[in-house]
Order: structure tokens, then C-alpha cells, then sequence
């Protein structure tokens, strides 16, 4: 250790995460002290790291942090995310930002200050390349002044921002690559809730926990959309074909659209939602590189649909990951087992179920058969605590089903998931 480069020494303690962990390493001695003062390159304070941050007082853990952050020179990377602490002095986390902002790349922050602080305005026109907000409030973004020229992720988590705010802050993120929104609280001058995005070089967008009448995005390069825990009237897409990924999650929209062009999807993943079937299909139809296909706990919106196996595997020929969840309504059976064409390319195989019945064991069977070069097989299933002696023998007949099944199948792995 004693042959280290300070350096070297200085990217060992930047690894180590805690601020507290720094501090210690670094008083081994006035070598690391060295390398802690002028090659720290990362320092991050977490109040659920160190149970210890919450029988300090605010004031005192200002002092703490104050010294910490002015012992280092060139810092990159600055995380301070004090979650159940109470307020800290707006002037003292000014100090922090203007001290490290000329060579800040990351920042994230989750801070309560009185008065709120103004992150847009000390932070652009700076190097910033990552900036994640939290319980903060945002509001007059002016681009032409607030700019970050070198973001290109942004992450607003129970952030208070205007649609406008949040339209003209993207405006200026010119290299944007990565956009998430979490639970923010969209103020709105009308009844209508509408928030319009616009942006050319947006790859990536993770929206969670949002309402809103309609949510308009204008992004030319996106490839991923992931939409969890929503309520939507409208959600429209406007791109040009560049999407490959495309998740939804417990959300509720009445009008969904996310572009005509969906020729390069390799993955979508639906669950926990209400789909009218011959819509949707339609809208993924043309995607025929499309690699991965997740339907779970999906209720369509007419009882009487049916996604049948020889659609799937006729307009999908390069899928290899297929995700269904089984439910019987009526006697009804929404993934048919209908045609005969085989699902050649598919190698992984997910299959589930809520409410488990005698037939299920036939439907795992039936789709065995469809997929000739299937290398693993996962079985999801709900066991409830209180179970009926009918209910354990469905079960029992089940196991013993699939003990024969894989009989047949000795070249397919097999895992099984209860919740």
C-alpha cells in the first residue's frame, strides 16, 4: 500500500460511497489524507446509510458536511440525499454547490432547504452531465440562462415543476439522453392537465406515478418508454421509428398511441393493464423484430378476445422470450391455442397463473409443443395460505402433471416462482 500512487489511492477511496467511510479511510495517514484532499473524485452523504445522521441536529450535520465537502478540490461526483431530516439553511448548501460546481458531472440531490434553493441557477452553464432531483421545486426556467449544454440525464423524483417549466427545462438539456419523472407535481393554469415534451436527442423515459389528461412526447431518437403507475386520459408518442423497448405497468389510459413507425421493437412488456386486443395488436403488428413479449395479468376490455399462438408466432418469427399469465373467464381461454404453427425461435418461456385450475397443466403442455427449441421454462403461481382441499389437490395434480411433462422435455430447464 505504502507504493500507491496518491492517485491510485484516490480512486480506491471515491469506491468506497459513504462520506462517513472516506473520512475514516483517510485519517489512516497524511498520504490518504493527500489523496482524500486532491484526488477524491466522488463523496456521497446518505442519511439511511449512517443511522448516526439522525441524532445529529441539522445545524451540526451542516457543519460535517461543510468540512468534508471543503477538505476535497475537483470533485466529479456529489450525492447528498437526506431523506427525514429536517431543514438545512439555504446559504449553507449554496456553499456547497458553488464550491463544486465548476468540475460537478453528478449530482444528486435530495435536500429540504428554507428557502428552497435554486439548483437550475447555480448549476448551469456547468459541466453537468447527470443531475437527479428530489423534494424540490422548480420553477421560472429560463433556457437561454439555465442551460445545461453537457446533461444528459435528468431524474425529477416528488418534484414540483410547471408543464411549461418542465417543457423549457428539456429545451435547455440540448444532449438530453435519459428523462425520469417520478411522481412530480405538475402545476397547471387550466383544468386541463397537459404536459407537451419536445426532444430530438431523448433515448430513454421512465415515467411513474403521474396524472394527467394527456401527455404529449416529441422525441425523434427514443428507443425505451416505460410507463408504471399512471393514470392517463391521452398518451401520445411522435418519433420516427427508433423505438426497441416498450414497457407498461399498472397504468390506466384511455387513448395510447406511441407512433405508426414501430418497426425496430424488440421488447414489449405489458401487465397489470386493460388492453382492447384487436388495437393493440395492431399497433404492434409491423414490429417483426420483436424479441421479447410479456403479457401479464392483462384483462381485455371485451371478454370474448382471444390472443391466439398462431398470430404471435407468424408475425413475430424472431421472438425467443415469451411471458404469458393464464386466466379462464367463462371457459374462456384468452391465449388460444389455435393453428399450427411453432414458435421456433422462442427459448425462454414464462407462464403464470392467479387462480390455478385442472386445465392449466394442458395449456403448459400445449405450448411445450409449440416451441421445439425451448431451453427454459419459468412457472409463476399464487398459493394461497388459506387453501381448500379441492385447491390442494389441483396443485397436487398439477405437480405430478409436470413430473411427467418434463419426462418428455429432459433438455429444458425448469424453475418454478410461488408467491
Amino acid at each position: 500500500m505504502e507504493n500507491l500512487p496518491v492517485e491510485v489511492i484516490g480512486n480506491i477511496l471515491s469506491r468506497l460511497g459513504g462520506a462517513r467511510d472516506v473520512v475514516i479511510a483517510s485519517a489512516t495517514c497524511r498520504k490518504w489524507r493527500e489523496a482524500c484532499r486532491k484526488h477524491l473524485h466522488t463523496l456521497a452523504f446518505n442519511s439511511n446509510d449512517w443511522p448516526a445522521f439522525h441524532d445529529v441536529t441539522p445545524r451540526r450535520l451542516e457543519i460535517l458536511i461543510t468540512q468534508t465537502i471543503f477538505q476535497t478540490t475537483g470533485l466529479e461526483g456529489l450525492s447528498i440525499l437526506m431523506d427525514d431530516v429536517d431543514e438545512f439553511s439555504a446559504s449553507t448548501v449554496i456553499a456547497w454547490l458553488m464550491y463544486t460546481r465548476e468540475t460537478l458531472r453528478r449530482l444528486f440531490y435530495n435536500v429540504r432547504t428554507s428557502p428552497n434553493v435554486n439548483i437550475l441557477e447555480i448549476c448551469g452553464r456547468q459541466k453537468l452531465e447527470k443531475l437527479a432531483l428530489s423534494h424540490n421545486s422548480i420553477t421560472g426556467v429560463e433556457p437561454n440562462f439555465q442551460r445545461f449544454p453537457c446533461l444528459k440525464s435528468l431524474s425529477l423524483s416528488h418534484v414540483s415543476i410547471s408543464a411549461l417549466d418542465l417543457s423549457l427545462l428539456l429545451t435547455a438539456c440540448p444532449k438530453l439522453e435519459s428523462l425520469e419523472l417520478v411522481n412530480p407535481e405538475i402545476a397547471m393554469s387550466d383544468a386541463q392537465v397537459t404536459v407537451e415534451l419536445s426532444s430530438p436527442t431523448l433515448k430513454s423515459i421512465y415515467v411513474e406515478a403521474i396524472s394527467l389528461d394527456k401527455f404529449m412526447l416529441e422525441a425523434d431518437s427514443i428507443e425505451r418508454l416505460h410507463l408504471r403507475d399512471c393514470a392517463l386520459e391521452l398518451f401520445e408518442l411522435i418519433g420516427k421509428g427508433t423505438l426497441k423497448y416498450f414497457k407498461i405497468d399498472d397504468v390506466s389510459v384511455i387513448h395510447l398511441d406511441i407512433g405508426e413507425t414501430v418497426d425496430n421493437l424488440e421488447v414489449v412488456d405489458v401487465s397489470n393493464f386493460t388492453i382492447i386486443w384487436p388495437k393493440f395488436y395492431q399497433m404492434i403488428s409491423r414490429s417483426s423484430k420483436l424479441r421479447k413479449l410479456r403479457l401479464w395479468d392483462v384483462a381485455f376490455d371485451d371478454e370474448d378476445e382471444v390472443v391466439d399462438l398462431e398470430t404471435i408466432a407468424v408475425y413475430f418469427p424472431q421472438l425467443n422470450h415469451l411471458s404469458l399469465s393464464y386466466e379462464l373467464r367463462d371457459g374462456i381461454m384468452h391465449y388460444g391455442l389455435q393453428g399450427s404453427s411453432n414458435l421456433e425461435n422462442v427459448m425462454v418461456l414464462e407462464l403464470g397463473w392467479t387462480v390455478i385450475n385442472d386445465l392449466f397443466a394442458h395449456w403448459v403442455e400445449e405450448l411445450l409443443k409449440r416451441c421445439p427449441n425451448l431451453k427454459k421454462m419459468i412457472i409463476f403461481g399464487v398459493v394461497s395460505e388459506a387453501k381448500s382441499h379441492e385447491e390442494c389437490q389441483i396443485l397436487a395434480n398439477f405437480t405430478s402433471s409436470i413430473v411427467q411433462l418434463m419426462r418428455k422435455y429432459m433438455h429444458v430447464e425448469v424453475q418454478f416462482e410461488y408467491e
